[in-house]
């Protein structure tokens, strides 16, 4: 008898790779449906250092205009639409890997931020919010006295 490794994942993968043959028939479907690969999306990288919270999103093609930043409660959201143009002529796509349509990202902040020196701005299609912190929460060396 021989012992074969369980893996749970291993039907789940198979029906996944199933719906996507069957959905890869239908191109004028595939704008509609990202591809399970990609995560959420927009990307978003977000990193910290003394002064601020700094989130990164990667928007190509979007303009200013087509994104909101909101802060309510401690919570941060970027949202926005991406409209697939339909200039182009679709019969000659093989295949839509952008992601196209409404987007809404959502961050909870920590209480050590300043929410009222917030702010963001957008250069070629990259979003930065800047989060900073407040005074006290920047936190200090403490000597060690020997």
């Amino acid at each position: 008898m021989n012992i074969v490794r369980w893996d749970p994942m291993r039907d789940l993968r198979h029906l996944s790779h199933r719906i996507e043959q069957s959905l890869g028939t239908f191109p004028a479907m595939e704008a509609e449906w990202p591809s399970a690969q990609m995560g959420a999306w927009p990307a978003v990288d977000v990193y910290e250092d003394r002064e601020e919270l700094v989130f990164r999103a990667e928007l190509p093609g979007l303009e200013q205009k087509e994104v909101e930043v909101m802060l309510e409660d401690h919570t941060l959201t970027l949202r926005g639409e991406r409209k697939l143009h339909r200039e182009d002529k679709r019969e000659n796509y093989q295949r839509i890997e952008s992601s196209y349509g409404n987007f809404t990202r959502s961050f909870t902040l920590p209480a050590t931020v300043d929410q009222d020196r917030v702010r963001a701005e957008m250069r070629g299609g990259i979003l930065e919010v800047h989060v900073p912190k407040r005074e006290g929460a920047r936190g200090k060396t403490i000597p060690i006295k020997g």
